[in-house]
């Protein structure tokens, strides 16, 4: 699964021009975030089909840049977030997006978009996603 993180104009309609692109091929947005800083915004998103999501935004104009994700549940407690990033600190891991994904029984899903999936992957304890160590 990739995240796809979009460079957009900071101006009315922008979100709305991207994810409608998205929404018009019948792809589902699954968990998203934005920031926005002087004249420019970020949006980082995760979906349901990523090459269906590529095409939609590289035809509406986009550019975007795709991370490969590594999702771990932690406890929904202070201090979990802040321990789960001191691990990949102290391992070297630069993070690039860390976005909740869901949420249940006091715990909570996070997707990791990183610098080195695999080292997150092995300092996370995640599952290797299908495919990926044939590469």
């Amino acid at each position: 699964m990739n995240l796809f993180i979009v460079d957009l104009k900071h101006q009315p309609g922008e979100l709305a021009k991207a994810t409608e692109a998205i929404a018009q091929k019948g792809i589902d947005i699954t968990a998203f975030s934005g920031v926005t800083c002087g004249g420019s915004g970020t949006i980082a998103l995760l979906t349901s089909d990523d090459a269906g999501t590529r095409r939609a935004l590289t035809d509406a104009g986009y550019h975007p840049r795709e991370v490969e994700v590594v999702t771990t549940t932690i406890p929904n407690t202070p201090g979990s977030l802040a321990a789960t990033a001191r691990k990949l600190a102290n391992a070297g891991v630069n993070v690039e997006v860390a976005l909740p994904t869901s949420m249940a029984e006091g715990k909570v899903t996070l997707a990791w978009a990183t610098d080195q999936p695999a080292k997150t992957r092995g300092v996370l304890g995640a599952a290797e996603p299908v495919g990926v160590g044939s590469r």
